[in-house]
């Protein structure tokens, strides 16, 4: 694959779609990630077909990357580096089924029912703060990077009162801008905040995720464990959210005649959001998968020890899931997209993801039914450095 961009052919977008080279390539085709010394030749996957073939066959296919030779490829190996200790996607069966089992109480729907009101109310507060900042103003700044991690910390169960410091920790750790050395030390703040929150809650849990977790099964789920799985749901839920909250105002103020699903009812909302995930999918590709022995593919042999990159934005793109797919219609049926993953490495956080942007939109277009692009004319700035697609800015007014 060749071209202007130097990125990863699977990570090249243009706007709000996947780029055109992209969505061209072959259901399975070989591609070059890095360059120089690291440059790696590794399979892309790209055909909802095959993506949902792939990330199905867990049996097949290991998501546990090797970090020694002796490794033996989907085993529990000999080494795992400390920040992929509770990383579900670095877990194949039967440790990831046991590690998922423990922590399915904190996604309940009881649980996500009682995080509504909350969600609420933080969404409520951020739009209270554009108006006050008047019009126009960035979107992004004062919503789409404010209301996902409020809402991760109500589940997972920081304090309020910290809440500030440990998304400030979070965002320090992710930050490109910084040198690898503050955004390590960050990262090992972060990692000892929780902790020592995971230490206050076995002695008395509250009602998040890890109160939850310890409350119906004790220390059978470690401490690096949940300190590693919290760590994941904030890194990628966070990032996630914002991308979608952002792109998904911009793409709906581009076809305003699709805004009207968020002025109905709660079904014609949750339709249309689910057409945004899948018109947008931020997500570039989980964790590669690796060959535990020779796979066919079509008319491809992927040999063992190989890996492929699944697209979920190619995928969510193809003709065979949708008809004109190029096209946003948030009136379409819901359809089985892969924004979420599939198998048994399908996000466990997606009904979360749902309630949350179901209620942003529907919450926004109350509030500000005039919303408009400040200058329709202006260049969009994408973000390109973070591990999911969106917007670092975005000027609206009303």
């Amino acid at each position: 694959m060749s071209g202007d961009d130097s990125r990863p052919v699977h990570i090249r977008r243009e706007g709000l779609d996947p780029a055109a080279e992209l969505l061209a390539a072959g259901a399975l085709t070989e591609v070059t990630v890095g360059s120089g010394a690291d440059a790696v030749t590794t399979w892309m996957a790209t055909t909802h077909a095959v993506v949902r073939q792939v990330m199905g066959d867990h049996t097949r296919f290991s998501t546990r990357r090797r970090w020694d030779r002796r490794d033996e490829i989907g085993g529990e190996g000999i080494f795992r580096p400390r920040e992929l200790v509770g990383n579900l996607m670095d877990y194949d069966p039967p440790e990831h089924t046991r590690l998922r089992q423990k922590l399915t109480p904190g996604f309940t729907l009881r649980k996500m029912q009682r995080l509504q009101p909350y969600i609420e109310q933080i969404v409520s507060e951020r739009l209270d703060a554009m108006e006050q900042a008047g019009s126009p103003a960035d979107l992004i700044e004062l919503v789409a990077n404010e209301v996902p991690g409020a809402v991760l910390c109500e589940l997972i169960g920081v304090p309020r009162d910290d809440r500030s410091m440990f998304m400030q920790l979070c965002h320090a750790h992710l930050d490109p801008a910084r040198s690898q050395k503050r955004r390590a030390a960050a990262g090992e703040a972060f990692s000892r905040y929780l902790l020592a929150m995971i230490a206050r809650e076995r002695k008395e849990p509250g009602e998040g995720l890890i109160g939850a977790v310890v409350a119906e099964y004790g220390d059978e789920a470690t401490d690096e464990e949940l300190r590693g799985f919290c760590v994941q749901v904030m890194l990628a839920g966070d990032d996630n959210i914002s991308g979608m909250i952002g792109l998904g105002v911009l793409a709906l103020l581009k076809h305003p005649d699709q805004i009207e699903a968020f002025r109905g009812d709660e079904q014609s909302a949750q339709r249309a959001v689910d057409e945004l995930i899948r018109y947008l999918t931020v997500p570039y590709a989980p964790t590669p998968r690796i060959a535990k022995e020779d796979v066919t593919i079509g008319d491809q042999v992927v040999k063992k020890g190989e890996s492929v990159i699944c697209s979920l934005p190619a995928a969510n793109r193809d003709p065979a899931l949708v008809p004109d797919p190029e096209r946003l219609d948030v009136t379409r049926e819901s359809v089985s997209h892969v924004a979420f993953g599939h198998g048994v490495h399908h996000c466990l956080g997606a009904a979360l993801a749902r309630l949350e942007l179901r209620t942003f939109y529907t919450m926004l277009w109350r509030r500000f039914p005039t919303l408009a692009l400040a200058d329709p004319g202006q260049e969009n700035n994408f973000r390109l450095t973070t591990p999911a697609y969106g917007l670092t800015s975005l000027m609206v007014e009303w």
